[in-house]
């Protein structure tokens, strides 16, 4: 690089370049003056190659613009629970819990015996509990939506509350009211049908029906199955035993099952108490269980989990309890209009809503949704019973092979034997309803083991195996001359 002497004229102006810059309260407002680069007043040229990466560009600064311009300004951490926060704070792989041999031999057996006893002591206390557990998890998603509008967590709950208990008595109601009416009209066509005797041919209705199953077995090449003496028979047998006396028993157990509904509101009113306290402290429950157990990275919380996983499961079994009960009701009433089964459209509601309730027993729902239909097909109309059983088969078909696959999915993730072994043990427990609830708490508890097997870890049990042994290492400084290096 060359430099040689400036050659400006010496008559040349010097002036202020910092327009607005001057400490004085004229010089901020004066228009911009055209000014040559820094460094083309300095007393040395520089080569033209590196005037343009030397010199910089000097512009108009306004400082009292500059001043009152907005800018951010930091108003702290955010929490790590803020909803208005842009970006989360991060939390910190949390380190195993590693359970000694020791508690693994002696504490857990011990522990879990403990707890059968107990819980078997207190077996109907618990089942309550469980129940508003339940609930209160599945009910808890849609608390949250309403609380994130800026409403009170507290009016939330209550106002969930009321649309639930307001669906559950119309459903009780409405179900309740067909299921008693459609009994007592059901009774009374059983009992007219065995009893009441018509005027021209002298037969009540399950001799005619006889007879008329010996021609269609005639026409058809099978005069070899006499049917007609054996009905008849048991027709006569029937009548002699007063068949109107067990339709009157099973008028009664219906409208007591509806009055006994009325007992259970000691039981109803505990479990809604408990349901309303765990969803006001959801909150408080989910910031302690975080502070003990932090989730992983971009994993989400212990109740989060708990309440996906029970919800999956209950919409999907709901799905399926719906499309199944449907397809059985439209059924029996097709059958009905077809003649195929005498007043099926009459009973159509009644039977689909019967097989719906039961299709949420898994396994032995179906076969326990089917009993009734045919039991009525078997006393109305013989023939009927083949329809009624190709209806049921191939419903339970369609249910197996593509309802649950692609409703269900992988909302429950256990094996069958476990699943078996589980309804099983509820129904030990605590009967039907055990067995009912079996299922959504091993979602529940399937959640569970996932969060904490990432967080517990069980001492080996390996013999030779080398203790691992704590060092404390101290770190020297350099010596001098590798420092002056």
């Amino acid at each position: 690089m060359r430099s040689r002497p400036s050659t400006a004229a010496p008559g040349a102006p010097d002036r202020d370049c910092s327009v607005g810059g001057g400490r004085h309260a004229r010089h901020r407002n004066r228009p911009p003056v055209p000014c040559p680069p820094a460094c083309a007043r300095t007393s040395w040229h520089l080569e033209p190659a590196f005037h343009r990466h030397i010199c910089p560009v000097l512009v108009t600064i306004e400082r009292q613009r500059a001043v009152l311009r907005p800018r951010p300004v930091p108003v702290g951490r955010t929490k790590l629970y803020d909803p208005g926060a842009t970006i989360a704070r991060m939390a910190a792989p949390a380190a195993k819990i590693v359970i000694p041999r020791w508690i693994q031999l002696v504490g857990l057996p011990l522990a879990l015996v403990l707890l059968w006893v107990v819980a078997g002591a207190v077996r109907h206390v618990v089942f309550l509990f469980l129940v508003a557990l339940l609930i209160a998890l599945l009910l808890n998603p849609l608390v949250r939506a309403i609380a994130a509008a800026r409403v009170p967590r507290g009016f939330a709950v209550a106002l969930v509350y009321l649309i639930f208990a307001i669906a559950l008595i119309a459903a009780i109601g409405a179900v309740g009211t067909v299921v008693v009416n459609e009994t007592k009209t059901a009774a009374k066509r059983v009992d007219s049908y065995f009893t009441d005797v018509n005027g021209r041919t002298g037969q009540v209705a399950a001799d005619h029906d006889v007879d008329r199953l010996q021609q269609w077995l005639n026409t058809h090449h099978l005069s070899g199955v006499h049917v007609e003496q054996r009905g008849h028979r048991l027709v006569r047998d029937i009548r002699k035993h007063d068949v109107g006396k067990y339709t009157n028993k099973v008028v009664r157990f219906a409208e007591g099952a509806a009055i006994s509904i009325g007992k259970l509101l000691f039981g109803a009113v505990i479990i809604l108490v408990a349901s309303v306290y765990m969803l006001l402290d959801f909150p408080r429950l989910q910031r302690s269980i975080d502070r003990k157990f932090p989730p992983q990275p971009g994993s989400p919380p212990l109740l989060l989990r708990m309440e996906r996983s029970l919800t999956s499961y209950v919409r999907g079994q709901l799905l399926v309890s719906l499309i199944i009960g449907t397809s059985a009701g439209v059924g029996l009433w097709l059958f009905g209009v077809l003649g195929w089964l005498p007043h099926g459209q009459k009973y159509a509601l009644l039977f689909g809503a019967w097989t719906a309730v039961t299709e949420l027993i898994p396994y032995l729902g179906p076969w326990l949704g089917a009993i009734p239909p045919l039991l009525y097909a078997l006393v109305t109309h013989p023939i009927s019973v083949l329809w009624v059983t190709l209806l049921f088969l191939g419903i339970h078909q369609v249910e197996g092979h593509i309802v649950v696959p692609n409703v269900m999915g992988s909302a429950l993730r256990l094996h069958p034997l476990l699943v078996i072994f589980g309804l099983l043990a509820g129904g030990e427990i605590y009967g039907l309803p055990g067995a009912l609830i079996a299922l959504p708490l091993l979602a529940v508890v399937r959640a569970m083991w996932e969060f904490f097997s990432e967080r517990i870890m069980l001492e080996p049990w390996r013999e030779g195996g080398v203790p691992p042994v704590e060092v404390e290492l101290e770190e020297e400084p350099p010596p001098p001359i590798a420092a002056q290096r």
